[in-house]
């Protein structure tokens, strides 16, 4: 673990004790503090208690007296839609509220970095849809460069929980607009952005919060390299805003719907063939459409932005190239399930918002799509455009019948279970055609997560 540093003898609150937070409260005791816990689950106070912490109720009288600092998990919210007790209570007696990801970069650069011939690097990633693509795909072409390499954040292990990067060491972190929003402290080496879609609005009071929280990551701390999408508005803007000047190759500009070029550097994909520019030149070009671990236009886009970063990384092409080619992908994104009598079946669970799903739709040539669920903020009225590969629809779930009236002029049938809406669209399917799960909406109405919903999936079409 990385042991937090600044608070040796002192008592820091720790709330909500999911991953993230009990690897706090560990990284807090290995530095020296004296944690104090609490969860408002009676089984995360006894996973704390069962590791000898103390527990202590921040709602209780005098709860914050002696308290150097309170360290919240990224569910809990701080601000919007209104702040948490305790983190309101936590303001009122001026202690600091911070968290895991603040911890782990005002800690990581201890433990006698100073003796390394190459310091370790953190390479974080942010953004709307495909961030956990894109750390996983860096961190699988460090690893096959022969780097040290860690994945952690919210995707892996918690930040703290990763050992100490040794020598010339690369830790990958995914980061949340719910992480990088409360940090106290974010200094990555090199800070991705991958796009920007509408997502989480109540916790973030609006779009202009959520890319609030999303700027920070290269805002608070400055990385010493950027790489940022610019294929929407906010991109182009956090772009314009880190560059010096028009040659400035600190900032990497990617993007997957036009090509880029010019005297700064840029890493762009059209027609599934990746491209990189310099300075004017054209440095190196990669055919992503064979690969079966990167389908579909948005993996292309999370294919420029991991290249540009392992190129910030200063790996050459070519073994970038070759890592690319053994990317197997990720579990509930994108992933082929099976083929059976010529119907693909793809689980795409992860795609919990509208646009994520219209890249997943955009992916496949026919479709019958398996959507709904806990619906958000526009539902799926935004995406018609996409919906011209749909050969029909089953909607499942809480949002069903709203979905469904807002796909005029797709064929459409209400199946509420995701059972019913696998049995008929594999009924349906005809060979050539492609049923997809991309649910476009939150699990929570019928599944803890969509990795249970990708799972239940699994399980349905394997039984077919």
């Amino acid at each position: 673990m990385i042991p937090v540093m600044g608070y040796a003898g002192k008592t820091v609150a720790v709330l909500g004790l999911g991953r993230s937070g009990m690897a706090a409260a560990r990284a807090l005791g290995a530095g020296g503090a004296v944690p104090v816990c609490w969860d408002d689950g009676a089984e995360g106070r006894a996973r704390a208690e069962s590791e000898g912490f103390a527990l202590r109720d921040p709602a209780g009288e005098g709860a914050f007296d002696g308290v150097a600092a309170l360290i919240v998990s990224p569910g809990i919210p701080h601000l919007h839609p209104e702040p948490n007790a305790a983190v309101a209570a936590a303001w009122e007696a001026g202690v600091p509220v911070d968290n895991d990801i603040g911890l782990f970069f005002r800690s990581l650069g201890h433990g006698g970095w100073n003796e390394f011939d190459r310091v370790p690097r953190v390479v974080a990633v942010t953004g709307s849809n495909g961030k956990s693509t894109t750390s996983a795909l860096i961190h699988h072409v460090a690893v096959h460069a022969g780097m040290d390499s860690q994945l952690a954040g919210n995707i892996g292990r918690g930040a703290l929980d990763i050992d100490p990067p040794g020598d010339g060491g690369v830790v990958v972190l995914e980061l949340s607009s719910y992480q990088t929003d409360l940090a106290r402290a974010l200094t990555p080496d090199i800070a991705v952005f991958t796009n920007l879609t509408p997502d989480h609005l109540d916790r973030h009071g609006g779009v202009g919060g959520y890319f609030a929280a999303k700027r920070r990551l290269f805002a608070e701390g400055g990385p010493d390299r950027a790489v940022i999408g610019v294929d929407e508005r906010e991109g182009a803007h956090l772009a314009n805003q880190m560059a010096e000047g028009v040659g400035d190759d600190r900032v990497i500009r990617v993007s997957s719907e036009r090509g880029l070029s010019g005297p700064g550097w840029s890493v762009s994909a059209l027609d599934g063939r990746l491209t990189e520019w310099r300075k004017g030149r054209r440095i190196a070009s990669i055919d992503l459409r064979g690969m079966s671990g990167l389908p579909g236009a948005h993996n292309h886009q999370n294919a420029c932005a991991a290249y540009a970063a392992a190129r910030g990384l200063g790996l050459p092409p070519r073994v970038v190239e070759e890592a690319f080619g053994g990317f197997e992908g990720l579990p509930h994104r994108s992933q082929l399930v099976a083929v059976k009598g010529g119907v693909s079946f793809v689980n795409d669970s992860k795609a919990t918002n509208a646009r994520s799903a219209a890249r997943a739709l955009e992916a496949f040539p026919r479709v019958r799509w398996i959507l709904g669920g806990l619906g958000k903020d526009g539902g799926v009225a935004g995406i018609a455009d996409a919906m011209g590969s749909v050969a029909k629809a089953y909607l499942i779930g809480h949002s069903a019948r709203e979905f469904a009236v807002q796909m005029r002029g797709v064929d459409t049938e209400i199946c509420v279970t995701l059972e019913s809406a696998v049995a008929r669209a594999a009924a349906e399917a005809e060979p050539g055609d492609t049923v997809l799960l991309a649910p476009a909406a939150a699990s929570f109405d019928q599944f803890p997560d969509f990795e249970k919903r990708g799972e239940r999936f699994i399980e349905l079409v394997e039984a077919l």
